[in-house]
């Protein structure tokens, strides 16, 4: 049998990615699934559980977004949590089976002062042997730094989608901005966690050239979450029309192809999602999630509801997803 597994690349075309999107449904999945069992147990799917410690009134104008303080979405202002709210989430997520805590603030930028706030945070989140990720906003390399002195294990900060649509979502804040914090992050060995949203009226094209930034950056990120758009009444996408659900698979499968050793995340837009669509994702190269029933302020499918799928499937919850002889042999 030939073996379809591409090697670690950092040097995609865009015609070589659009070449995998035109492949055939089921050339597409075999070759993802191939590639899937190289580098992972194709039965294990890492759960993380994310918390919103700030939510709204985020100056930015990312269209999609109902914390952004130029939407009215009814969405209430909050302040930062306190800290024994944070741990008691934590705990909670971990006795829920979640092997990762993330936590985002509605900010740009977070302050210096805030920054320390949320230092405090990762702390107590540690100390209940969880993984750690943050998505702050944009970050200073000294304020990376204070992060990694914390034992930080992940920041996420998306590039949402392509470097040509990127304008048509977002106004407050460059592409090169979010490249630059992705180096600031890099730069202190802080794992990146980094991907995209789909279904915000983008082209074929633009799913491919997103892809592209992710699997050209100097180190494939660690963590790559594929966010399908949830539509927020008041914000700017509301209405824009809807997915065709195999070509959300079709781009699970190729970020699965071309970052071969990254998780790659089913992440918001599960609530709309049959069990056989997701069913389709982990098939396709999917190997984690968000569990609960939140992510920062949209809803997700209960945690109840994710059991028994992964029942269904055979599907366990597990923190150590790489198949580690089959990683010796491949590198």
């Amino acid at each position: 049998m030939t073996d379809l597994v591409q090697p670690i690349r950092h040097d995609w075309t865009l015609d070589e990615i659009k070449a995998l999107f035109a492949k055939s449904f089921n050339d597409l999945l075999f070759q993802a699934q191939t590639t899937h069992r190289r580098y992972f147990d194709p039965n294990a799917v890492q759960i993380s559980s994310l918390l919103s410690i700030k939510t709204g009134a985020c100056p930015e104008d990312c269209s999609y977004c109902p914390q952004s303080a130029k939407y009215d979405t009814g969405l209430e202002r909050e302040r930062l949590m306190p800290l024994e709210d944070v741990r008691q989430a934590a705990l909670n997520a971990k006795n829920n089976g979640a092997s990762r805590f993330c936590m985002g603030a509605a900010w740009r930028n977070p302050t210096d002062k805030n920054l320390d706030k949320v230092i405090e945070m990762i702390g107590v989140v540690k100390d209940l042997d969880l993984e750690t990720c943050v998505t702050l906003g944009m970050l200073t390399r000294p304020q990376t730094k204070k992060l990694k002195a914390a034992g930080l294990d992940y920041y996420n900060h998306n590039l949402d989608t392509s470097p040509e649509y990127y304008k048509e979502i977002i106004t407050t804040r460059t592409y090169q901005d979010r490249l630059d914090t992705l180096e600031n992050v890099r730069a202190e060995n802080i794992n990146v966690c980094c991907g995209g949203i789909i279904g915000m009226g983008e082209t074929d094209l633009d799913r491919a050239a997103l892809l592209q930034q992710l699997a050209n950056l100097p180190e494939h990120p660690q963590s790559v979450p594929i966010n399908l758009l949830v539509q927020v009444e008041n914000t700017p996408l509301y209405g824009t029309e809807t997915l065709d659900p195999i070509e959300f698979a079709r781009t699970i499968a190729v970020a699965r192809i071309i970052m071969p050793k990254s998780t790659v995340r089913l992440s918001a837009g599960r609530n709309d999602m049959s069990e056989e669509m997701q069913a389709l994702c982990f098939l396709a190269g999917a190997n984690s999630i968000f569990y609960g029933d939140k992510l920062l302020t949209t809803p997700n499918p209960e945690e109840n509801e994710d059991l028994a799928l992964f029942e269904k499937l055979g599907i366990n919850a597990s923190a150590k997803l790489r198949q580690d002889s089959k990683e010796t042999a491949a590198a």
